[in-house]
């Protein structure tokens, strides 16, 4: 059996608040291998993370983060969301899967520039759509790219030639044992998000997946234990 590597989905969300420290620290507690985490910029550009354009769902403040400056932001949320460079620190030599939700050229650009600040490179990877990760390998001819797919069709080679991903990151449900293997034979890793039944994990771990992002670090976790060698 391939190893598996287990990424917690925005930390562990079901034990500490979604992209905070203390959901990272909780599912590398509980076996992460990577945390996910979305990145977003602050409106006097600061790299946080928060995967909604706004506070209103996790914060309760209906305000845009581009509207805000940091220092705003640490107010509202009593320094409850966290820089980029807390979360590589936190983090310490272990992975960071940095999601890139809405970015331009303008913000990740200084996203990359802040993992290179911050002498990450080698332990950060970046998964977004084709448009995101263009513009990441622009900014970095070294970085390691999960290019997010959500068709069965396969990219186009000149989009792969393009950004040069390592991995093809799917939605869990459109995976099957053909998929994985028609993308293997491409020379890629395949990594499905975001499934949180363990009947799904050992599907997809049936299926020959390289990685599996989920809301369940421990589940998964328990069912790699039990996994057939």
């Amino acid at each position: 059996m391939r190893s598996v590597t287990v990424v917690g989905h925005r930390g562990d969300p079901y034990r500490a608040r979604e992209n905070t420290l203390a959901s990272i620290g909780s599912a590398f507690g509980r076996g992460a291998d990577a945390v996910e985490v979305d990145v977003r910029l602050t409106g006097d550009g600061v790299p946080v993370l928060l995967h909604d354009e706004t506070l209103k769902r996790l914060w309760g403040h209906d305000r845009p983060l581009s509207a805000l400056t940091h220092a705003e932001l640490r107010e509202l949320t009593y320094e409850g969301v966290p820089t980029l460079r807390d979360a590589l620190l936190a983090a310490g030599d272990r992975r960071l899967m940095l999601d890139l939700p809405g970015g331009n050229a303008a913000s990740v650009r200084r996203i990359v520039g802040a993992v290179r600040e911050a002498g990450a490179g080698e332990r950060v990877y970046y998964c977004a759509g084709g448009v995101a990760m263009l513009q990441v390998r622009a900014a970095d001819p070294h970085a390691e790219i999960a290019l997010t797919w959500t068709s069965l069709a396969p990219p186009r080679p000149v989009l792969l030639d393009a950004v040069r991903p390592a991995w093809l990151n799917y939605r869990f449900g459109l995976l099957d044992r053909a998929l994985v293997e028609r993308v293997h034979r491409d020379g890629l890793k395949v990594s499905a998000w975001t499934p949180d039944t363990r009947r799904s994990m050992r599907r997809l771990v049936a299926h020959g997946v390289d990685s599996i992002t989920t809301n369940r670090v421990d589940a998964l976790a328990s069912v790699l234990r039990k996994a057939p060698r």
